[in-house]
């Protein structure tokens, strides 16, 4: 197809930091912010490209492209008059910042559209499916929407064992996203007029109305480059330990404490097993998970990393034989890919992002039955894979094979090509 003019909304985008990032800076750089920076980098191979995004993202942005210049793209950053590190950490107040800026956004795309003349618009951050995109609500061009999550909650009976404030945090949250769903035209407006809605998992699929599922794609919202593959699989280590890892921010949610639990009970049910569980991540459940340990009287058999460079945890992802992942409502799982890409068999909650990545051929899934449950699926898995070399080479191999077809950036890159294709040639409204 021609090469179009396309605007992307993109309020988190950020480059991918190095090791020597400070916090704020590996706050900026989290999964939305990698995923906006990577889908704008594939759209800019076939089309020429104007971003609108935050102005705190302007550093980031700028280094990088002195650095690796971007001809295609260009980035305009949008603010509201407000002092942004006074509530970045605060996820409900960010959340109302976005609300707004999305309407500062749309004002600054109007006059971008009587100098540009944009022939296409596609919003990419925030990746959820609860606020709406006021410039796909309103701007009177085609409209791609995504991809997008937001359809994962905790499953049944899971939220009894967090603390008061977790469990309300998270009724403030399903709340919040009630609103933005029910009661937010725009939002309704910004699916009726999408030409394609992409999603990343099927429970975010099934919050859209029936007569929406026709213009419904699957697209992940995470992916690796082809430079991070680097070889399949490496020589384990002469030392013959089993190394399980996981890795991410440690906080409620993501349930490091099931991972844990289940390590200690495969210990007890495999007592001559040579084993090592990594604890990659920093975050608020760190003191509780490392009291954990002590209680279950691990001692030195895990192993608390705290942060790393993606550089870093790629290293140890070659390094282990188990990446373990029990999170409870992840939208979409980057970790999950990037260990797939290391040909590292995955054990993991068959519920959202991670039940949609990762299948019998590639993984060992368990379904949230209930905590009891989950810990001792989890510990069979441990076993199983522990007593079987060729089964982890088998499944390693598989989910090697998977990425490569479906989470390589280009191949993500090329889907989108399509995609406007399609959507460029529907009939004008």
């Amino acid at each position: 197809m021609n090469q179009l003019t396309v605007l992307v909304s993109a309020y988190a985008c950020y480059p991918p930091t190095t090791a020597e990032a400070d916090a704020y800076d590996r706050q900026l750089a989290g999964g939305e912010s990698i995923l906006g920076w990577n889908l704008i980098g594939q759209i800019a191979r076939f089309h020429r490209v104007v971003v609108l995004t935050e102005e705190r993202n302007r550093p980031g942005i700028e280094k990088s492209l002195a650095g690796l210049p971007q001809p295609n793209v260009e980035f305009r950053y949008v603010s509201l008059p407000v002092r942004w590190k006074r509530f970045w950490h605060n996820a409900f107040v960010e959340h109302l910042y976005y609300f707004f800026w999305q309407m500062r956004a749309l004002a600054e795309a109007r006059a971008l559209q009587a100098e540009r003349g944009f022939e296409i618009a596609h919003h990419i951050t925030y990746a959820n499916d609860w606020m709406p995109s006021y410039i796909g609500a309103f701007l009177p061009v085609p409209f791609i929407w995504g991809p997008i999550g937001g359809g994962q909650r905790y499953p049944k009976g899971f939220q009894r064992e967090f603390p008061l404030s977790v469990r309300l945090g998270e009724l403030g949250r399903v709340s919040a996203q009630g609103i933005g769903r029910h009661l937010i035209r725009a939002r309704r407006r910004c699916a009726n007029r999408a030409r394609a809605i992409l999603v990343c998992n099927a429970e975010t699929k099934d919050l859209f109305p029936p007569r929406l599922h026709g213009k419904i794609e699957f697209f992940p919202v995470t992916g690796v480059s082809q430079e991070d593959l680097g070889p399949p699989v490496r020589p384990r280590r002469p030392d013959g330990v089993l190394r399980v890892l996981t890795t991410g921010r440690l906080v409620p949610f993501k349930r490091f404490d099931f991972a844990i639990r289940a390590f200690g009970r495969f210990l007890s049910e495999n007592p001559g097993t040579e084993s090592l569980f990594e604890i990659v991540g920093e975050g608020p459940e760190g003191p509780r998970l490392e009291r954990l340990v002590k209680d279950l009287a691990l001692g030195d058999r895990v192993r608390f990393i705290g942060w790393l460079s993606r550089n870093d945890v790629l290293a140890k992802m070659q390094e282990c034989d188990i990446f373990l992942f029990p999170s409870l409502r992840e939208g979409g799982g980057i970790v999950l890919i990037e260990a797939m890409a290391c040909g590292k068999p995955v054990i993991c909650l068959d519920t959202a992002g991670p039940g949609f990545h990762i299948q019998d051929g590639w993984g060992i899934k368990v379904e949230p039955r209930s905590p009891e449950y989950v810990i001792a699926g989890l510990a069979r898995a441990l076993g199983r894979l522990a007593g079987d070399a060729g089964l982890r080479e088998r499944l390693g191999a598989a989910a090697r094979m998977r990425m490569e077809e479906y989470y390589v950036w280009d191949r993500l890159g090329e889907r989108l090509r399509d995609i406007y294709a399609r959507a460029m040639a529907m009939p004008k409204e």
